[in-house]
C-alpha cells in the first residue's frame, strides 16, 4: 500500500504511538495531538493561509508546534491526518475544488506535506474525519441524547450531520467509512425537501440545506444584536416571539427530515449533530427530537424506528474533526 493509500484496520503504525490530526477550514486550522489511547494531549489553533502552498505551510507548522509542545520529534508520529472541505481522493491524498482554501486545481496535498515532515500523511474530506471523530467520542462515552443517556458501547453505524453553511453527512456503516463511488455519499443537503421551494446554488429548487443550515437561519432571521443568527432566533422563540417560534419550528422540521433520511436509508444507530449550528446545544436537540416524536405519533412505522432516541449532539468540548483526522492518520479506520 502506498504512503497515501487508504489505511485498513490491520495497518500497523510505523513511526510511533502518537498522531496528529488537522481540521482545516477556510479561516482556521485546528490541530490535536493524540496519545496511544486516543486521548487529546495538546491542541493548537492557527489562521489558515490560502492557496496550496499556504495550506501546506500551515499544516507543517501546526504539526511541528504540537510535537514541540509535547517534547517529541515529528519522526516519532505514527502519522498525520488532514481533513478539509473540497473534493478529496483518499487513495492518493489529492485535493481539488477546495474553494474556501484557494485550491482549485488537483493538488497532491498528502505528498507535499509528507515530503516536508517525513511521516505518513492521510488526507480526507472534512465530513469523513468528523464522523470518525464522532464515533471515537461516542465510544468514549461523551455524546449524550436529549434524555442524558451516555453511549458507552462501540457504535458501528453512525452518521455525522453537519449543520453549517450548508448541510451534509459523513457515514460510518458496519464500522467502515462510506464515501460512495465518487465520494458523494452523504450529500443529502441537495435532496429536495420542498418541491418548487427556495432556489439553491446547486441549481435546484427546495433543497434540504435551504431549510436546515446556518445559512438558512441567517436568511430567515438576520442577526440584529451581533450574536449568531441561530442564537438570536432560539432566544426570541424561547421568549415567545410568534414569528421566531414559527421559524424555529420549521428549522427543526427540516433537520428532523435530515435525520429521518439518514436513519431510513442507512439504519444508523446514531445521528450525531455537529457543525456551527450545533453550538445551540440542548435547545436545538429538544426542538429536533420534539418534531421527530410528533411525527412518530402520526405514524406507527416511524414510532417503531425510534428516531428521537437516535439523535445526539457532538460534544462542544471535543474537536471531532481533528480527532478523527488523527485517528485516520494512524490507520484506525478504513
Amino acid at each position: 500500500m502506498s504512503a497515501q493509500g487508504i489505511p485498513t484496520p490491520q495497518w500497523a503504525p510505523v513511526g510511533g504511538t502518537w498522531s496528529v490530526g488537522l481540521d482545516v477550514g477556510g479561516t482556521k486550522v485546528l490541530g490535536v495531538l493524540l496519545d496511544a489511547d486516543g486521548v487529546v494531549t495538546h491542541q493548537l489553533r492557527s489562521a489558515t493561509v490560502g492557496g496550496a502552498a499556504g495550506v501546506v505551510d500551515t499544516a507543517v507548522s501546526v504539526v511541528e508546534e504540537l510535537c514541540a509542545g509535547a517534547g517529541i520529534a515529528v519522526g516519532e508520529l505514527a502519522g498525520v491526518g488532514i481533513g478539509l472541505p473540497g473534493v478529496v481522493d483518499p487513495t492518493d491524498g489529492t485535493v481539488e475544488h477546495a474553494v474556501n482554501l484557494g485550491i482549485e486545481e488537483r493538488t497532491p496535498l498528502a505528498a507535499l506535506v509528507a515530503e516536508r515532515l517525513g511521516v505518513r500523511v492521510h488526507v480526507e474530506n472534512d465530513l469523513t474525519v468528523a464522523v470518525v471523530g464522532a464515533a471515537h467520542t461516542v465510544d468514549g462515552g461523551h455524546a449524550t441524547t436529549r434524555d442524558g443517556v451516555v453511549h458507552d458501547t462501540v457504535v458501528h453505524d453512525l452518521a455525522f450531520l453537519a449543520l453549517g453553511t450548508g448541510l451534509a453527512a459523513g457515514l460510518l456503516l458496519e464500522g467502515r467509512l462510506r464515501r460512495g463511488s465518487t465520494g458523494g455519499a452523504g450529500e443529502i443537503g441537495h435532496l429536495t425537501l420542498v418541491p418548487d421551494g427556495l432556489p439553491c446554488k446547486c441549481g435546484q429548487l427546495g433543497c434540504l440545506e435551504q431549510y436546515a443550515s446556518g445559512s438558512a437561519l441567517d436568511t430567515a432571521w438576520p442577526s440584529t444584536y451581533g450574536r449568531p443568527a441561530p442564537e438570536e432566533l432560539f432566544a426570541a422563540a424561547e421568549a415567545g416571539d410568534p414569528v421566531a417560534v414559527g421559524i424555529r419550528d420549521q428549522f427543526a422540521w427540516a433537520v428532523a427530515a435530515a435525520v429521518r433520511i439518514l436513519v431510513l436509508t442507512c439504519d444508523v444507530e446514531l445521528v450525531v449533530i455537529g457543525g456551527g449550528v450545533s453550538a445551540l446545544g440542548q435547545p436545538l436537540l429538544r426542538a429536533v427530537t420534539a418534531e421527530l416524536e410528533r411525527e412518530a405519533q402520526a405514524s406507527p412505522f416511524l414510532a417503531t424506528m425510534g428516531l428521537a432516541r437516535r439523535v445526539s449532539l457532538a460534544p462542544a468540548d471535543v474537536p471531532v474533526g481533528a480527532v478523527g483526522a488523527a485517528l485516520l492518520g494512524r490507520g484506525e479506520y478504513v
